[in-house]
């Protein structure tokens, strides 16, 4: 048999397995074979290509916690007989578990639970996978009624709400953990890969647990979450937890507070954002720079409801495909309660506006490329359970913008697009990004997917094409791309490492098509035009969210809602600041003076909270002499400075975007 192995060509017996193969190299934790990833406990067969899957790769990585959730979920078993099992699905840096408990874990618990997952992996329990029918299932798992509903909706199982990784598959199978005896410790409905005993699970640990709800629906039951973490080695958990102490530092949400930028009010519901004025004028310049940004660039400023019928997004395609994210249906009722007419819906996306717009009037190939944009506020129903500040909300306003372009322009649009995105990226500071490359699943159902095999293979070639001449690092992602196109999306590193998917840009041969948009071609013809979109911020709130955790609240100049205080030694000092605050504010810079009855210390403390960039201090001295004196975040002092002097610099830096 002729087999992959880290490269090297091997040839091993008939009807060997991973273990066979790997050994007792616990750096392995599974395989992939002729391109699947499998247990190693998989019998491989003659002609077979296996790869070695390792602890140290997201693949590996995923599997690891995908195994140390199922750990997790025996101890609780152990600790609370009564716990009924939800769904744990490896996340971003570890996994979750949710269950239904008749009373909430407590900080006790996960000290118990966490001693009590140590010794199932002393006992490197066995990962044993068995193949069953819906009715051995059923008859397994009668006392698991969760698991009895995955198992009535398999087929129909999501990555959005966990569920894919128990019934993902066109089977059903069981994981029992085996101790070295043969005995059954626990079992649980699961797709798998695991690795191929505990003992493989070197270094976690329980974070936090938290309510939750069944499915991420806030209309289903109530559950407890426990959140932990794994990694493959003890050093990679300290790592991890020290990113975790700085992430909570930077929180958005805490910056939000203190800063007084936005809030969430209760009396609202969950993820509706509200931006103060301080957050309001953040939100300003964001839209300034990205509106003349657009404008040079070639766009054109549009206009939409933030309501529509429904037929028009069944003529775009996004339902049946889209209306499990979108709002319910607005109904018109006669004076019986009868709902009478057409059904409404608050718009989730821009685009099947931005189509009648261009259908509004016959386009010439002139016109091509068109590109139409605007910042249109759209609403999704997220699942309470990946609300998460303003990163995932649901109301957002995105700078939406769809170009038209004749096929033969489309290359040439998305490098042009690309271009735009990454020097707005390095406007903002977020300097380090790659490409994701989000494509049709070609292994698993297609029907999630509008369009021929020769359209999606073409509208793929032109992605990859540019991206590839940009020379960033391009990472695929199989099965991430949208129902109706492939879509480059740009993951920006903050200053502490973590990846956020930004910008995006997606190529669309299916709306044109169900719209009937047309263009007359320079031969006289009519011909279908290929749709671009493209999202720069992506949205506002995500974006805002991301710098203030990039820049942990402390923006730069040009991004400061304040970005100057004065501060006066005495209240003699007040007016001549106030003069200097004028000039200031006459050039445009966002100037406050703090004469407030407070000791100068007091509002030195309190402008550095803030966050403010530069502290202009003014005693009898700087009067005398026609200067003010800087203090900087930092704690630097620039003392002395004439006045054009410091206006200077303020504007220098706000220009040169420092």
């Amino acid at each position: 048999m002729d087999v992959i192995v880290e490269g090297e060509s091997q040839s091993v017996a008939e009807q060997a397995t991973g273990l066979d193969l790997f050994g007792h190299d616990q750096t392995i934790v599974a395989m992939t074979v002729n391109g699947t990833t499998r247990d190693l406990a998989t019998p491989l067969n003659a002609g077979d290509v296996v790869t070695a899957v390792v602890n140290t790769s997201p693949e590996g990585l995923s599997i690891i916690r995908h195994s140390a959730a199922h750990v997790a979920a025996q101890a609780v078993q152990l600790l609370r007989a009564d716990a009924k099992l939800g769904i744990g699905p490896p996340i971003t840096d570890g996994f979750y578990y949710d269950f239904d408990l008749a009373e909430p874990l407590t900080p006790e618990d996960l000290k118990t639970l966490e001693k009590s997952m140590q010794r199932i992996v002393k006992e490197r329990q066995r990962f044993a996978r068995r193949v069953v029918t819906d009715d051995q299932a059923r008859t397994e798992l009668a006392t698991e009624p969760y698991k009895l509903e995955l198992i009535a909706d398999k087929g129909q199982a999501s990555d959005a709400d966990g569920s894919a990784v128990e019934v993902g598959g066109s089977e059903l199978t069981i994981y029992d953990n085996l101790r070295r005896t043969g005995e059954v410790a626990w079992k649980d409905l699961c797709r798998g890969p695991h690795v191929p005993h505990t003992g493989y699970i070197k270094a976690f640990a329980l974070t936090r647990s938290s309510a939750a709800y069944w499915r991420g629906d806030q209309r289903n039951a109530s559950l407890q979450r426990l959140y932990g973490t794994a990694w493959a080695s003890k050093e990679d958990v300290q790592s991890y937890q020290t990113r975790l102490d700085e992430a909570a530092r930077r929180d958005h949400r805490k910056f939000g507070q203190e800063l007084d930028l936005f809030s969430f009010p209760e009396e609202m519901g969950p993820g509706l954002p509200v931006f103060h004025p301080k957050g309001g004028v953040l939100k300003r310049i964001m839209e300034d720079y990205v509106r003349q940004r657009h404008i040079e660039e070639g766009f054109l400023y549009v206009g939409t409801p933030h309501v529509t019928k429904e037929n028009l997004f069944h003529t775009s395609g996004h339902l049946p495909y889209f209306e499990d994210t979108m709002f319910p249906p607005m109904v018109y009722r006669d004076e019986d309660g009868q709902p009478v007419g057409e059904r409404y819906f608050l718009k989730a996306m821009n685009c099947p506006m931005h189509n009648l717009i261009f259908k509004s009037r016959g386009r010439s190939y002139r016109e091509l490329p068109l590109r139409f944009f605007e910042f249109g506020t759209v609403y999704r129903d997220e699942r309470s359970g990946v609300l998460q500040g303003l990163t995932r909300v649901r109301a957002l306003t995105q700078d939406d913008s769809h170009s038209y372009v004749m096929e033969s322009q489309a290359a040439d649009e998305v490098r042009h697009l690309l271009g735009f995105i990454t020097s707005l990226l390095d406007d903002f500071g977020l300097t380090d990004y790659y490409l994701e490359l989000s494509t049709r699943d070609e292994t698993g159902a297609k029907d999630k997917f509008i369009g021929s095999d020769e359209q999606w293979a073409a509208a793929t070639a032109v992605l990859e094409q540019v991206a590839q001449e940009t020379g960033l690092d391009l990472v695929p992602d199989p099965g991430g791309a949208a129902f109706y196109g492939p879509k480059i999306s740009v993951q920006a590193k903050d200053a502490i490492g973590r990846t956020w998917q930004m910008s995006t840009i997606q190529y669309d041969f299916n709306q044109p098509a169900r719209f009937g948009l047309q263009y007359t071609a320079a031969d006289g013809s009519h011909q279908q035009p290929v749709m671009i979109h493209s999202a720069k911020f992506g949205s506002f709130e995500r974006f805002i969210g991301v710098l203030i955790e990039h820049y942990g609240g402390a923006f730069p100049v040009w991004l400061a809602p304040v970005q100057v205080v004065g501060i006066p030694i005495s209240s003699d000092h007040v007016p001549y600041l106030r003069q200097v605050a004028d000039r200031l504010s006459a050039a445009g810079v966002r100037v406050e003076v703090d004469d407030s009855d407070e000791r100068m210390q007091k509002k030195i403390r309190t402008a550095q909270t803030q966050k403010v960039p530069y502290m202009m201090i003014a005693g009898q001295d700087d009067v005398d002499a026609g200067a003010v004196s800087f203090r900087y975040r930092d704690g630097r002092q620039n003392n002395g400075l004439p006045i054009d002097q410091a206006l200077d610099e303020i504007l220098t830096a706000i220009r040169e975007r420092r």
